[in-house]
Order: structure tokens, then C-alpha cells, then sequence
């Protein structure tokens, strides 16, 4: 067995720090070598592969490389099994591209980490509010959101595009019956549905992602959040955080708090040296590890402004001042 499948079989067993230390250094020595561009950017780091033993010495890749490079395996892209997503990107602007060599992975991902905490799509109605993804190709959140539709073998589950009063009927209708429903929306969409429609979704998960997608002016995620929970008589917005580069979620239940699953963690960097980790409940940037992107690079830095908390749990504040705008980022507060 080489080791990218010993790899896929174990990065969705871990269930300690210790295992997912030892699988990320694996990973990064086998991705140093498989991937070329990662390999590129180690040297030009001057780099001694041999001599990264911890996972605090890994360099990540910054997340632009995905707009100029096919940051892949290519000895994986033969199977059928390739799937290309693509960011949704403003006009002019590079969109980011994500050769995924095993969609299996990405499935296997979204699926378990969705099951670890919220439990099976069958238990529920699954409403997706995406307008700005369903409009364009290769969204990993749409393809995410048509299998949790397909799951859910609910008679009411689907996609809402504009339609905006026919979603209002379906949740009220939801709503008198008692059904537990997950309304995944993107951030904008969902106010546009708060202003048109307020009503009682007391059994409904309201969970917001992507951001205003330049449809409406940039809020801070409180002011969004308490807009939605009056709108909605809800107590709590959840949130996802994903984007194009990575094939694992984070999941907030409330208060912009998110947890990642056992295969994906978060760290902060250093504003002002990209090499350096800042301590914990410092602001800095957001890096990723997602073992997931075993095929891919799995050592990302985002654009992302964030802060790590004690228990590994981390908050979204915003993004730097000279990158694109991504959707998954509200203002700094």
C-alpha cells in the first residue's frame, strides 16, 4: 500500500493530538516530495525536509498559489474520481482552483465532520440558500449542499435560488409541524430573507456562510447575527467556515466560535512575520492543516484574521487589508 492511500485510510480515525501530529508529519514529508509546487517552495524557503520533526516547523503554503499554480499530485490526476472546484472570485479577479484527485476524500470529509456535530442529514429538512454559488460552476459548498439535500430524504429539502416567498411557505410550513430543519444560507441571501420575511423558526438551525459576496455593505458579525436572531426568534446563528482551497469545515453553533474535526486544525501566525506562530488569544493570521488534502497541500495560510483560543477553538475577525475579498469573512470588529 503506498502511502497516500495508508494515509486516507487513517487521517479520519485520529482521536488524539498525538496521532494527528504524527499523520501531519507524515503528510508533510510525503507532500514535500509528491507535490511540486509545495517542493518549489520549500527550497526557496531553504528548507531541510529532513529536519521538520514537529508540526510547529511545517511552512504553509499561502492560499495564492492557488490562483497561479495546479497545487496537486499530478502523478493522482489520472482516476476517475477527479473533481476541479473553483472559487467564486470577483470580475477581474484570478479565481482560485482546486485539483481534487479523490472526491471520495472530500465526501467522506464533509460527511463525518458534519455527522461529529449535527448527526445525520436524514434527522432533518435540509434548505440550502445559495444564490451566488448555484449561478456559477464548481462550488465545493453547492456540491457539499446536494449531497445533504440527497440525504436527507426529506420531500421539502432543496435548493432556493431567488425564490425567496416560496422558502418563507416552507418554513412555516416546517415550523407548524415541528421538523428539525438546517437553513444553510449565504450570509446576504439570509438577510434579504429576514428583512422580506420575518417569522418564528424556533426549530430550524439558521446557519450563515459566504459572506456578502459585494451584494450588500460588509457588517460585523454581531450586528448580522442579532439581526437574524430577532428576525428569525432564534437564540443562536451557526456558522460554517470553508472555502475553496480546503476539503474539511469548521462549525460555529453560536457566537462565531468554531471547532474544527479531528483532522483539521488552526493556528495563528504572526502579523508582521509569516513565519512565526502567534500564542494563543493573539490576533494574527489563520493557518490551516486539513489532512483531507492529501492529494493537494495540506499546510494552508489563509488570508484570514482570526484568534485561537485555549481549547483549540478559534474566532474569524476579519481578513488582511491588501487581499481579495473572501466571502467567509465579516469587518473587523
Amino acid at each position: 500500500m503506498d502511502l497516500s492511500h495508508e494515509l486516507t485510510d487513517n487521517i479520519f480515525k485520529i482521536k488524539s493530538e498525538k496521532e494527528f501530529s504524527h499523520l501531519a508529519l507524515e503528510l508533510f514529508h510525503y507532500q514535500a516530495l509528491s507535490n511540486s509546487i509545495y517542493k518549489q517552495y520549500l527550497k526557496g524557503l531553504k528548507v531541510n525536509v529532513n529536519g521538520v520533526d514537529s508540526i510547529e516547523k511545517i511552512p504553509f503554503l499561502p492560499i495564492e498559489f492557488f490562483k497561479t499554480h495546479n497545487i496537486v499530485d499530478t502523478s493522482q490526476l489520472q482516476t476517475p474520481n477527479y473533481k476541479l472546484f473553483t472559487s467564486s472570485g470577483t470580475t477581474g479577479q484570478a479565481q482560485s482552483q482546486h485539483h481534487v484527485a479523490d472526491i471520495s476524500i472530500y465526501e467522506n470529509s464533509f460527511r463525518k465532520c458534519f455527522e461529529m456535530f449535527y448527526g445525520r442529514p436524514q434527522e432533518y429538512c435540509v434548505l440550502a440558500l445559495l444564490p451566488s454559488y448555484l449561478e456559477r460552476e464548481g462550488s465545493s459548498l453547492v456540491y457539499m449542499a446536494e449531497d445533504m439535500v440527497q440525504r436527507s430524504e426529506n420531500e421539502h429539502s432543496g435548493f432556493y435560488l431567488h425564490n425567496l416567498d416560496e422558502l418563507a411557505r416552507v418554513l412555516l410550513l416546517l415550523t407548524a409541524k415541528k421538523e428539525k430543519t438546517i437553513l444553510l444560507g449565504v450570509t446576504y441571501a439570509l438577510l434579504d430573507l429576514a428583512e422580506r420575511s420575518p417569522m418564528n423558526l424556533s426549530n430550524t438551525i439558521v446557519m450563515e456562510t459566504g459572506g456578502m459576496k459585494g451584494k450588500r455593505k460588509e457588517m460585523l458579525r454581531q450586528e448580522v447575527h442579532q439581526l437574524l436572531c430577532e428576525s428569525f426568534n432564534i437564540s443562536k446563528v451557526h456558522s460554517e467556515y470553508g472555502m475553496t482551497e480546503l476539503l474539511s469545515q469548521a462549525y460555529s453553533k453560536g457566537e462565531g466560535i468554531f471547532n474544527c474535526p479531528p483532522w483539521m486544525r488552526v493556528s495563528i501566525r504572526d502579523v508582521n512575520d509569516p513565519f512565526s506562530l502567534a500564542g494563543k488569544g493573539k490576533t494574527g493570521g489563520i493557518n490551516v492543516i486539513d489532512l483531507a488534502n492529501i492529494h493537494s497541500c495540506a499546510f494552508i495560510s489563509t488570508q484570514d484574521l482570526g484568534k485561537l483560543h485555549a481549547d483549540n477553538s478559534f474566532e474569524i475577525l476579519g481578513r488582511f487589508d491588501n487581499s481579495d475579498i473572501r466571502g467567509c469573512n465579516l469587518m473587523v470588529e
